[in-house]
């Protein structure tokens, strides 16, 4: 059976950048493409020798419009903005679109807390991450706190606390300082707050010297009881750090994106680097339902993982995607400042691109298993 949808005439079709949605009898969304140039790119649709998958949606297609845009940078925007609407289902999807969690600190409230936190970002939230699991947070969390004892609390019990005039379990263990009922004033407090957040950036060995020079200047006079807490202080920090692998001596930021795939999936990893430490990771599994090349599959993974999230500086991937100016433009204009995307060749990012490259292998295999006892059941 032939399309359903009728081929548009070449001459009204603009030969300008935009994008192009393949719809059904219903008129729901089946696809959403971008092209620099719109009438060259949608008169490969009715050629001969489709990609099985490109007929299938063209021959459930039975309706097709566009939108000019004014160049390649817009088309690229209008097109994620389609897809995150409309979650057609001839476009590459995420299998498994779980939210990945955060380390937050809600630094909009009077007494800021720290907790995990997954889904829609929030306005006066700072996070840090993602994390490939929840319980990776809180060990974390549990021993920055003895450095830095900000409140974890949810705000009914905050508010119960402060009413009773008593503070919980946690400030008494050393976990939180206790701004509940006044045992630490907001300027205190604020310093924990802007220490965490500072260390969870990156800037642990800034934190570690200031803890040391403390450290000694308590024992020299003879307040060995504070000398004993910072000391404790500073070892909790140095099981956080053992904790974050350190993958560069010159403690550069950047993303390494990492894929191993077949012919109908697609396993993605996320590191990401920020001074020198892999401080957050991310893995997630693409359906390839439309045909792309490797190049395009890249342009793909680009627009997925900086959707949401703004860049950093540099951006590692095992090969350049198709149009790597149009990226570099559009990464670029999401971080407000320029961005580099690098195919490492040799040194100690190449040695990262090939662990992110393991990980996607091995994390590839385990939802290989899955699929398979799932087909199996």
């Amino acid at each position: 059976m032939g399309p359903m949808v009728q081929r548009p005439v070449s001459s009204s079709i603009p030969d300008s950048p935009g994008a192009y949605i393949f719809r059904d009898g219903n008129q729901q969304p089946l696809y959403v493409g971008k092209a620099k140039s719109l009438r060259k790119r949608l008169s490969n649709y009715f050629g001969k020798d489709l990609h099985p998958r490109t007929y299938a949606m063209v021959s459930a297609a039975a309706d097709l419009d566009w939108i000019v845009t004014t160049n390649e940078v817009e088309a690229l925007m209008l097109e994620y903005a389609l897809i995150k609407e409309h979650r057609p289902r001839f476009n590459i999807r995420l299998v498994d679109d779980k939210s990945f969690p955060y380390l937050a600190l809600t630094r909009d409230e009077e007494w800021p807390k720290a907790k995990v936190m997954r889904g829609r970002r929030r306005s006066g939230v700072q996070y840090f991450g993602p994390y490939a699991h929840a319980y990776a947070i809180r060990g974390t969390l549990d021993l920055l706190l003895r450095t830095f004892p900000i409140r974890t609390c949810k705000d009914s019990k905050f508010d119960n606390h402060r009413s009773l005039g008593s503070p919980c379990l946690d400030f008494h263990i050393d976990r939180c300082s206790g701004p509940c009922v006044g045992e630490v004033t907001p300027e205190q407090y604020e310093t924990y707050v802007e220490g965490m957040a500072r260390f969870l950036q990156g800037h642990d060995t800034e934190l570690l010297a200031n803890l040391t020079t403390e450290m000694e200047q308590a024992a020299a006079a003879q307040k060995y009881e504070r000398a004993a807490r910072l000391r404790d202080q500073r070892g909790a920090v140095e099981r956080v750090l053992e904790k974050q692998e350190l993958v560069t001596q010159r403690r550069e930021t950047f993303d390494v994106i990492a894929i191993d795939q077949d012919e109908l999936e697609a396993s993605v990893v996320v590191l990401h680097v920020r001074l020198g430490r892999v401080r957050g990771r991310k893995r997630v599994i693409l359906d390839k339902v439309e045909d792309v090349t490797d190049q395009e599959m890249m342009g793909v993974l680009l627009e997925r993982v900086y959707a949401d999230d703004k860049p950093p500086a540099e951006v590692l991937l095992p090969i350049e995607p198709d149009n790597v100016d149009l990226w570099r433009t559009w990464l670029s204009q999401r971080r407000g400042g320029p961005v580099r995307l690098k195919v490492p060749q040799r040194g100690a990012k190449r040695r990262i691109m090939e662990t992110g490259s393991a990980n996607a292998r091995e994390e590839f295999s385990r939802h290989r298993l899955r699929r398979s006892s799932d087909h199996n059941a």
